[in-house]
């Protein structure tokens, strides 16, 4: 399957440059986003309505504003408006169903990208970074990083419920025991505590400064994401606290990218929001054309990286809008 994935994958970027896809005239795009509150989800409505309106489709989009009720209400709006394409970043993997469910039936092409969806949804597919490999990869890195030396991990994480990040810290702990394991041929570290930042910089600096007051003598943090770990490291320059390894599972925030750079940042997962949201346009449009084989897999997902001072200069860009 992973082959498949793959040459799907590659067959569609492809075509990007075969502009084409759609007329302006009958191509109308939804994009539905559970929430703009973080710079990776700004960058990634930026590079969908891009790549929609350089196929030449009239876009639409909407914040849902981390509520479920009013992203359910966006996607019935766009619905209503005529939308043949929506591109769905969904609040709550179950809660979103019915809506994408509705829009199906509608006769809307429904394309769920980054976060994930119940794969009983009615959906075209569903695009993605691998959450679980980037954190496995990131859990590695940690365990090289770490030889020889105690963990006490402060783990900051997004919402509760929320599947990516389930999925990347799970991954992390994945790739941490099994290089341990390889390293020692023993498993030992502590998470001391779960802090919810909401994915943005300033829930990781309001949970940081909770769990530091709580456990002073922790030395890693470990985000779901770049953007909570960034507002964590805050709160550690305001309590002078420079022996702290700072790491993320994903996103590749330019931001943490330079600070890997300089070597005050440990490493974090390849989440390209431009890539994810571009490919899920274009999966999204070929679908409306009729143009996806029958067999086009239910789940796509980007390759898997780990970000390090050795690899950084490969991925980061100062002109990068996120």
């Amino acid at each position: 399957m992973k082959k498949s994935i793959a040459g799907c994958m590659l067959a569609l970027m492809a075509s990007v440059a075969s502009a084409g896809i759609a007329n302006a005239a009958d191509c109308k795009v939804g994009i539905a986003m559970y929430t703009l509150g973080a710079p990776y989800f700004a960058a990634q409505v930026a590079a969908a309505e891009d790549q929609a309106k350089k196929a030449g489709c009239e876009v639409t989009s909407a914040d849902g504003q981390n509520d479920m009720t009013k992203q359910i209400a966006d996607v019935e709006d766009m619905v209503a408006r005529g939308v043949n394409l929506l591109i769905l970043n969904p609040r709550d993997p179950e809660g979103l169903v019915a809506a994408a469910d509705a829009a199906t039936a509608a006769g809307v092409k429904v394309v769920v990208m980054d976060s994930s969806i119940n794969t009983k949804a009615n959906v075209v597919t569903q695009v993605r970074s691998s959450n679980d490999q980037n954190g496995v990869l990131v859990g590695q890195w940690l365990a090289n990083a770490m030889k020889g030396k105690p963990m006490k991990i402060i783990l900051l994480s997004g919402d509760k419920g929320n599947e990516v990040g389930r999925d990347r810290r799970l991954g992390v702990f994945k790739g941490l025991v099994e290089g341990q394991l390889v390293n020692d041929g023993k498993v030992s570290f502590e998470v001391v505590g779960q802090g919810w930042g909401g994915w943005a910089h300033e829930g990781g600096l309001a949970a940081m400064e909770d769990l530091l007051t709580a456990h002073p003598d922790a030395n890693v943090v470990l985000g779901e994401n770049d953007s909570m770990v960034l507002g964590a490291m805050k709160a550690l320059e305001a309590q002078g606290k420079t022996d702290v390894l700072a790491l993320a599972a994903a996103d590749g925030q330019k931001e943490a990218l330079a600070l890997i750079k300089e070597g005050k940042y440990g490493a974090t997962g390849l989440n390209d929001p431009d890539l994810v949201a571009r490919t899920a346009v274009d999966v999204g449009l070929k679908a409306v054309n009729g143009e996806l084989p029958a067999d086009f897999p239910k789940l796509n997902l980007t390759t898997p990286a780990v970000i390090t001072k050795e690899n950084v200069d490969k991925y980061y860009r100062a002109d990068a809008v996120f």
